[in-house]
């Protein structure tokens, strides 16, 4: 069966060009609340589904297919890559990733390798491969990890409320925390240049525990790796995303960053983030637990996020975080009928 046209709306917003409707898609789009998924994970962990292309890409594909999406998001974890460079990580189900080797000393970090992707993630470049040239007509986004993030979860040994370890790790030291972001930026230059050289058209580069810091911090210990990262990405002429939780008093931070889209959770509203001189394409932002509201509820909060985005032809329309398990697969379809048709309306008159 022929693809459909492909469906590059997604690239145009991203670039700030001119769109006939608002582009859609959603942060853990792809699992959690899906009966299709569910009943995959009865007899497969996350782990079994990654490494196995064919399944990983049905996966990836199924949010496009039920929801009519304008992009898929590769299904992976952002802990993906990290065993390559010689982290001793598993994803515990009910906690999250958890780290039998964490970083408590310069040496630590010292040991860490280098991803050769080729050879240690192939299932993960073979399952873009099978989408981008046989099922999708939207683009695919790839995905990293942040240092920040990716570095938490080394040294505190898991997830973390309050990064306590973290911190004090980079303030204790400095030496071993910029070495440390140093092979991080490395891994995630390598690693999402296969992505793309693979078939992703998109880069979301995910910083979801950076809204810990302060923005001084933020400054001195993470925007000149983050620099790097995004430079390095854009090398590949591919649009970049950047997205954290928690992190609206670094949005100016990330402004100034060679990155095309910004993130927003639900805690800032487009407009006061314009009012604070973001002029990269916004991406966001319905607080997601409004999906499980009446659906009067979720349109009228649609539309006064349509109304904000739609100022401007540089924004994507998403969710604040990521799906809960406990939201409706047809809610999330309503969702994006809505901001296709509401938008194009809009569009069309203006």
């Amino acid at each position: 069966m022929a693809l459909k046209p492909f469906n590059d709306t997604i690239l145009k917003a991203a670039y700030g060009e001119k769109t006939t409707h608002t582009p859609v898609w959603f942060m853990r789009q792809a699992g959690r609340s899906q009966p299709e998924y569910r009943k995959i994970k009865e007899t497969h962990s996350l782990f079994e589904i990654t490494h196995d292309p064919e399944l990983c890409a049905y996966v990836t594909k199924l949010p496009v297919d039920q929801y009519n999406t304008d992009a898929a998001i590769l299904y992976k974890d952002i802990m993906s890559p990290l065993g390559a460079l010689g982290v001793d990580v598993e994803i515990k189900s009910g906690i999250g990733p958890v780290i039998g080797n964490p970083i408590r000393h310069i040496s630590d970090v010292q040991k860490l390798g280098e991803i050769h992707p080729e050879q240690d993630v192939p299932y993960i470049l073979d399952t873009i491969k099978l989408l981008t040239t046989e099922q999708l007509n939207v683009p695919l986004i790839g995905f990293t990890g942040a240092p920040f993030t990716l570095a938490s979860y080394m040294i505190e040994g898991g997830p973390s409320k309050n990064y306590n370890k973290t911190k004090a790790f980079m303030y204790e030291q400095p030496e071993s925390w910029h070495l440390l972001m140093e092979k991080l930026a490395d891994m995630c230059i390598t690693y999402t240049h296969a992505q793309i050289d693979a078939g992703c058209k998109m880069i979301q580069v995910f910083d979801s525990w950076v809204g810990a810091l302060n923005r001084e911090d933020y400054r001195m210990f993470i925007a000149p790796h983050m620099q790097r990262i995004f430079s390095g990405i854009k090398e590949k002429n591919v649009p970049v995303t950047t997205f954290g939780v928690g992190a609206s008093h670094l949005v100016e931070e990330w402004n100034a960053l060679p990155v095309d889209v910004v993130g927003l959770d639900w805690r800032l509203q487009i407009d006061e983030a314009r009012q604070k001189g973001i002029t990269k394409t916004l991406q966001g932002n319905l607080d997601p637990a409004i999906l499980l509201a009446p659906w009067a509820v979720i349109e009228e909060r649609l539309t006064r996020i349509l109304e904000q985005g739609l100022q401007s032809d540089s924004y994507i329309f998403n969710l604040g975080h990521g799906v809960f398990p406990e939201v409706k697969p047809e809610t999330l379809r309503r969702v994006s009928e809505f901001v296709h048709t509401y938008s194009a309306d809009y569009k069309s008159k203006h």
